[in-house]
């Protein structure tokens, strides 16, 4: 298994940034797929899924209308464009598979750095 976060950047807010996700080691075009980010002092968050097709995706409150998550099956890969940061959006961003992490593969990569600030 490996998983590769990257695009990660210091951005103003109300800026955007797209970051980008290689998982390989999965059955990656069968299942889900999920962006989590985690703040300093605070617990991870999924904040974007996106289901095997790309054809649905779900976001948590606090990024709806500004985070777009996509996928690509044929490279392996998972984005998440942001747009319209804010200082709350700082965080380091990871991307995984619920439905491995559901049955015990509690597999991470390195995560990507995104701090927004003036």
């Amino acid at each position: 298994v490996h998983i590769v976060e990257s695009g990660g950047d210091a951005a103003q807010p109300g800026g955007p940034l797209r970051l980008s996700c290689s998982i390989s080691g999965f059955a990656f075009s069968l299942y889900g797929a999920s962006w989590y980010r985690q703040a300093p002092g605070k617990e991870r968050e999924s904040v974007a899924t996106i289901d095997s097709t790309g054809s649905s995706s779900n976001y948590v409150d606090s990024v709806k209308g500004r985070f777009t998550i996509s996928r690509d099956n044929a490279k392996n890969m998972v984005y998440l464009q942001m747009d319209n940061l804010r200082p709350e959006d700082t965080a380091v961003y990871f991307c995984n598979m619920p439905y491995y992490l559901g049955h015990g593969i509690n597999f991470w990569g390195q995560g990507t750095q995104v701090t927004v600030s003036s």
